[in-house]
C-alpha cells in the first residue's frame, strides 16, 4: 500500500499486529478517522508474518505428514512413504500468510483506515512522527495515539544468533534443509511448537527447560503429561537444567548445563533459542511523556489502556498482560472504545484462553489446580482420559485428558484444562464456561453429542461429582 500522508486524525496507531489492526478496524467502526503507522513491508504484525499463522501452518503441515505416514492404520495406503518437501511447503505457508494480509489491507480499505509505511514515535502532545525508509520524516497531528508496537525476540545473554547454528524462532520458519538434530532451549509454546514440528519432519530433538515442566505457564499435570508424550515420540526431555555454556563449531552446537547439580553435555546440528520475547518500548519518544515503562520495558496502563500521558493508550506486548494475539486485540478494542467517549468492559485477565499447538494440542483457561488451592478454595477436581472417548479412538489419537477445577462449595468452575486432540478447540466451551461462571453441574447435565472429543468435558465434570460414566 502506497503511504498517506493526511496531516490529522482522531486516533494513530502505532503497529499493525493483532492489537493494531483490530483496534483500528473498530475505530473505523465507530467513525473516527484513524491512521497505521507500520514499519514492516505489509499489515499483520509478527503473529501474521512470523508467529501465530506461519506456525500454525508448519503445524498443521506436520499433522498431515504424521497422519500420511500413519495412514496403514486407516486402512489408507501411501504408496512411496511419507516426507516433508520444504520448498513446497514454504510455499503453502507463505499462501496462508499472504492470504492473511490482504485481509487485513481489505478491513482497512472497508473502514476507512489510513495506512502509514514506516516506524512511528510520539512527538509531542497529539502529534507522531513517522520515518519511512525513502523520504524525509514527517508529522501528523492526533487526537489520540495507540503504542500497539509488540515485542521482539529474547536472546541468551553472550550468545550471538548467526541463522546457522544458534538460531531463533524467525529463522526456524524458513530451513531450506532439514538439520538433522536440534536442541529447543525453552519450553514454552514457541520451544514446544517447533520441538513437535521439527520431530514429525525427522528431526533428532531435544527439550531443554530452566523451570520444573514443559509449558511452566500451565497446570503441572499438562507438563507432565506433554513430557510422556513427547518421550513417546522420541523427543528428548531436560526439565530442571541450567544451560552454563554454548560453544558452535561449523557443523553444530555443543551446549553444557547443570541438571540438579550434575553437569550435561549436548550436542546437536542447530541451537533454537526460544525463552521468550520482550517489549519493543525502546526509541518511541517515551522519554519526556508521562508514559511510565516499569524496569523490564513494560508500559503501565489502567484498566482502559490509558498511560500516564494524556490521549495515550497502549495494548498488546508492551504491557505485562498475556502475551497473546487475542489478548491484544480485546485491549485495542477497549483502548479505542474508551477513546471515543465509550464506557467498555475492562479485560478479566484470569478468563483468557490459552492454546499450545504441539502434538498433543495444549489448553488451558482460568485457574490451575495449584492457584485455586493458593487463592483459598476448597478445590474439587474432576479429571477424564481420551482413551475412554470413542471419537479419539476414531481418530486413533487417545493421549491427554481433560481436567475439571471447581469450588467444592459452590460448585463453580474456576478452570479447565486440557491435552490431546484438538483441545485447543475444545477450550471453547471452557471460556463459555468460565465467563458465564457456570457450575461442573450445569456442564454435565448439558447434552454433549456422541462421538465427539468433547464428550470429555461432560464427563471430567462428572468426574468433578465422582461419578464419571465410562470409567
Amino acid at each position: 500500500m502506497v503511504a498517506s500522508k493526511a496531516q490529522s486524525f482522531d486516533i494513530t496507531i502505532i503497529g499493525s499486529g493483532p492489537g493494531g489492526y483490530v483496534a483500528a478496524v473498530r475505530a473505523g467502526q465507530l467513525g473516527l478517522s484513524t491512521a497505521v503507522v507500520e514499519m514492516a513491508p505489509a499489515p499483520g504484525g509478527t503473529c501474521l508474518h512470523w508467529g501465530c499463522i506461519p506456525t500454525k501452518a508448519m503445524l498443521h503441515a506436520a499433522e498431515v505428514l504424521e497422519t500420511a505416514r500413519h495412514a496403514a492404520a486407516f486402512g489408507i495406503r501411501v504408496p512411496d512413504g511419507a516426507n516433508v518437501d520444504l520448498e513446497a511447503m514454504h510455499a503453502y505457508k507463505k499462501k496462508v500468510v499472504d492470504g492473511n494480509a490482504k485481509g487485513v489491507e481489505y478491513l482497512f480499505k472497508k473502514n476507512k483506515v489510513t495506512y502509514l509505511e514506516g516506524r512511528g514515535k510520539l512527538a509531542g502532545r497529539g502529534k507522531v512522527e513517522i520515518t519511512a525508509e525513502s523520504g524525509d520524516p514527517f508529522t501528523v497531528a492526533t487526537k489520540h495515539t495507540v503504542i500497539a508496537t509488540g515485542s521482539v525476540i529474547r536472546g541468551l545473554p553472550g550468545v550471538e544468533f548467526d541463522g546457522k547454528r544458534v538460531i531463533n524462532s524467525d529463522h526456524a520458519l524458513y530451513f531450506e534443509q532439514l538439520p538433522k538434530s536440534m536442541i529447543v532451549l525453552g519450553a514454552g509454546a514457541v520451544g514446544v511448537e517447533f520441538a513437535s514440528i521439527y520431530r514429525s519432519f525427522g528431526c533428532e530433538v531435544t527439550v531443554v527447560e530452566l523451570l520444573p515442566n514443559l509449558v511452566p505457564i500451565e497446570d503441572a499435570e499438562l507438563g507432565k503429561e506433554l513430557a510422556r508424550s513427547f518421550k513417546k515420540r522420541g523427543i528428548g526431555v531436560h526439565i530442571d537444567t541450567r544451560v552454563e555454556s554454548v560453544k558452535t563449531t561449523k557443523t553444530g552446537v555443543t551446549v553444557r548445563a547443570d541438571k540438579g547439580g550434575k553437569p550435561l553435555e549436548l550436542k546437536a546440528e542447530v541451537l533454537l533459542v526460544a525463552i521468550g520475547r520482550a517489549p519493543l518500548t525502546a526509541d518511541l519518544g517515551l522519554e519526556s511523556t508521562g508514559v511510565v515503562v516499569d524496569d523490564r520495558g513494560f508500559i503501565r496502563v489502567d484498566s482502559m489502556m490509558r498511560t500516564g500521558e494524556p490521549g495515550v493508550y497502549a495494548i498488546g506486548d508492551v504491557l505485562s498482560t498475556q502475551a497473546l494475539a487475542h489478548v491484544a486485540s480485546h485491549e485495542g478494542i477497549v483502548a479505542v472504545e474508551h477513546a471515543a467517549g465509550g464506557t467498555p468492559h475492562a479485560i478479566d485477565y484470569n478468563k483468557v484462553p490459552s492454546c499450545t499447538y504441539c502434538k498433543p494440542e495444549v489448553a488451558s483457561i482460568g485457574l490451575s489446580e495449584q492457584a485455586a488451592k493458593a487463592a483459598g478454595y476448597e478445590v474439587a477436581v474432576g479429571k477424564f482420559p481420551f482413551t475412554a472417548i470413542g471419537k479419539a479412538k476414531i481418530l486413533d489419537d487417545t493421549s491427554g485428558f481433560v481436567k475439571i477445577v471447581t469450588d467444592k462449595n459452590y460448585d463453580e468452575v474456576l478452570g479447565v484444562h486440557i491435552i490431546g486432540p484438538h483441545a485447543t478447540e475444545l477450550i471453547s466451551e471452557a471460556t463459555a464456561a468460565v465467563n458465564l461462571e457456570a457450575t461442573a453441574e450445569s456442564l454435565f447435565q448439558a447434552i454433549h453429542a456422541h462421538p465427539t472429543l468433547s464428550e470429555a468435558m461432560g464427563e471430567a465434570a462428572l468426574a468433578a461429582h465422582g461419578r464419571p460414566i465410562h470409567i
